[in-house]
């Protein structure tokens, strides 16, 4: 049983203000796993106040010593890897192989390539007289969620750290447990007091709080497009920074050739993973309508040799995070039914076999609309949605109807027609024949997916104010 019951702040864990214990449930055996605590306003002003102390001297270290700081992060992010995994399978069911390979290794992946991207980044540029000087923006909040734990918190924490600036973190209190290893990782290594602090809590109460704060300079956070709008709002008298990554809807376009089949497979197996829970996911599948059968023939034979069970052995999928989210996705589930859509694979209820934990069926749907709810709202979990397309204009029309604009897919074997194709297509990242992640790309979204943008040096330029020197080398 795990109990974290203090908050790290000012370098030190101090026990909240008012206690009160939080029950953090395994959603493989919808047990009780441990307890945090849920911080309030007067946790959030303590947080706050480090931080801000923090950031006058933070803030003018170099960027040689923050690199230093961040090798040490490395360093000790490494030493405790095993533990992080066996954190994310417990907290939000992920299977043990996807802990170790991309859960903690993306996070990895952050610090390196924010490290990198530390030793080039033009916090000075001179232009003509005027000297332009990038600095820390301040003092930060970040909310994060429970689905990639560690790539979200290390997307924000690294390039705070390397920018200058200090930060209050609130990981999500249904996985909690990954944050306060990250935690023990930064105070091993040295991280100096203030610079980072951790507070449990919900959204209403310690985020909203953040949100507000008159002492936060900027605040982040990943999450649904309904908070995202709730913290913006909170921020808004206080004209702070609000950086977003919010929901997706995802198109994913399989073109007329002899990809088709590949497309289709490695589409079904990209929405499988994580069970579901990736706000890029492809979950709207568009093929050609002459193809549709065969689309489904694939799909359908993709989706039932994805296993499912215990996290802790040889699994493909493991269960969504919670018991709302599993009821979430057997509501949306059943209202493709409803709606007419076809049911290829999976459907409602748990797997054959499994009597209890969160888990859900591998589900395709077949012959959808663009109009049906399971097409237009985000349902966080395994349901993929395949919609026909006469041409590829309207193709390209349908992927563009949506509120969102996280991600967008094109598979092809004509890689001219497949750039064409992205290029018309309104989202902030566009993957073209399933190509491995590149963490140096921006990731962000258009419209409703939020503003801003994580990874690499691009997210660098959200950390930072710039200021113009003017006649800072006079004229001759």
């Amino acid at each position: 049983m795990r109990e974290y019951d203090k908050f790290y702040i000012d370098g030190a864990w101090v026990a909240p203000d008012r206690p009160n214990s939080y029950d953090v449930v395994n959603p493989t055996t919808e047990q009780v796993a441990g307890h945090i605590a849920l911080g309030d306003t007067s946790d959030v002003d303590k947080a706050v106040a480090a931080a801000r102390k923090a950031f006058d001297s933070w803030s003018t270290t170099s960027p040689e010593q923050r690199g230093e700081v961040l090798d040490a992060i490395a360093a000790e992010y490494d030493r405790r890897a095993g533990d992080l995994a066996t954190a994310v399978t417990e907290e939000m069911g992920a299977p043990a192989k996807l802990a170790k390979n991309a859960q903690v290794a993306m996070g990895r992946a952050h610090l390196a390539t924010a490290r990198e991207a530390l030793r080039t980044y033009p916090f000075e540029e001179q232009r003509g007289g005027t000297l332009l000087v990038r600095e820390p923006i301040g003092v930060w909040a970040f909310i994060t969620p429970w689905n990639w734990p560690l790539n979200q918190i290390t997307a924000k924490v690294a390039p705070a750290l390397a920018t200058g600036c200090t930060m209050v973190l609130k990981p999500s209190e249904v996985a909690p447990f990954t944050a306060y290893i990250f935690a023990e990782i930064l105070d091993a290594a040295g991280v100096p007091a203030g610079v980072f602090n951790l507070l449990g809590g919900d959204g209403p109460t310690v985020g909203a709080a953040l949100a507000a704060h008159p002492q936060v300079d900027m605040i982040s956070i990943t999450g649904s497009t309904r908070a995202g709008v709730a913290v913006a709002q909170a921020a808004a008298p206080t004209v702070k920074r609000v950086h977003q990554e919010l929901g997706g809807k995802s198109p994913n376009i399989i073109l007329d050739d002899d990809s088709f089949a590949r497309g289709v497979k490695l589409g079904v197996a990209s929405v499988m993973q994580n069970t579901g829970q990736s706000c890029n996911a492809p979950t709207r599948m568009l093929v050609p309508a002459h193809r549709m059968q065969e689309a489904i023939d694939i799909a359908k034979d993709a989706a039932e040799k994805v296993t499912v069970g215990d996290p802790t052995g040889e699994v493909k999928m493991g269960p969504l995070a919670s018991e709302a989210q599993f009821d979430k996705v057997q509501g949306l589930i059943q209202q493709g039914i409803d709606e007419g859509a076809t049911l290829v694979a999976g459907g409602t209820g748990r797997p054959d076999g499994i009597d209890s934990g969160f888990f859900a069926k591998p589900t395709v749907f077949a012959n959808v609309n663009n109009e049906m709810t399971i097409a237009r709202e985000e349902i966080f979990g395994p349901v993929l949605s395949i919609l026909p397309y006469e041409s590829v204009d309207e193709a390209v029309e349908i992927g563009n109807d949506t509120d969102y604009g996280l991600a967008a897919y094109v598979t092809g074997s004509d890689l001219d027609q497949v750039r064409k194709v992205a290029s018309r297509l309104r989202a902030g990242q566009v993957n073209l024949n399933s190509t491995p992640v590149d963490f140096t790309a921006p990731f962000g979204g258009y419209k409703q997916s939020g503003n801003g943008r994580e990874w690499g040096d691009k997210a660098f330029d959200d950390f930072v104010e710039t200021k113009a020197v003017i006649g800072y080398q006079p004229a001759e």
